[in-house]
């Protein structure tokens, strides 16, 4: 009986290596995030209202985590989050839709727009740092201080 190449390949190790845990980690951690966000009393009504609703997901978080205080072009907002230019200016309009973010003039250059938190998206932001706290107590309670340690110095010098 002749062996084919398909059948000699097993199918385990896909859901077993780090990339799929480190995936796997960062879903649920984004998830955690924005479910104490929508619980957080700073937070606007209407962002908690979303936020508890499933319409913000971990793809809003990227311009949570990654616009800058004093303002971004949105190929440097995409370039930093890793998603397309199409993809981050989609989620900018949502974004500024929900009042989390608006456009400006870019004092840089008068054909460019700005990115900036509105101040409703600062108090999100601050919610944010508060849940990303409070998710990381979590995980060192869920895996042990020394454990969270080793994974935080891990990841950080992997990703170095």
């Amino acid at each position: 009986m002749q062996t084919t190449q398909a059948t000699q390949v097993t199918d385990s190790w896909r859901q077993t290596h780090l990339g799929h845990w480190m995936s796997q980690a960062l879903q649920r951690f984004d998830a955690r995030v924005l479910q104490l966000m929508a619980r957080n009393a700073e937070v606007p009504l209407a962002l908690s209202n979303l936020a508890a609703r499933g319409q913000l997901s971990a793809s809003h978080i990227h311009i949570t985590r990654h616009l800058a205080l004093q303002g971004s072009r949105l190929t440097e907002l995409a370039q930093r989050a890793g998603v397309s230019k199409q993809a981050m200016g989609k989620l900018v309009d949502q974004c500024e839709a929900w009042g989390l973010v608006t456009r400006l003039a870019d004092a840089r250059d008068a054909r460019a727009r700005c990115i900036a938190f509105t101040p409703a998206g600062l108090c999100w932001l601050r919610a944010f740092e508060q849940a990303v706290a409070q998710a990381e107590d979590e995980l060192r309670a869920a895996v042990g201080a020394e454990v969270a340690t080793v994974i935080a110095i891990g990841l950080e010098a992997y990703a170095a």
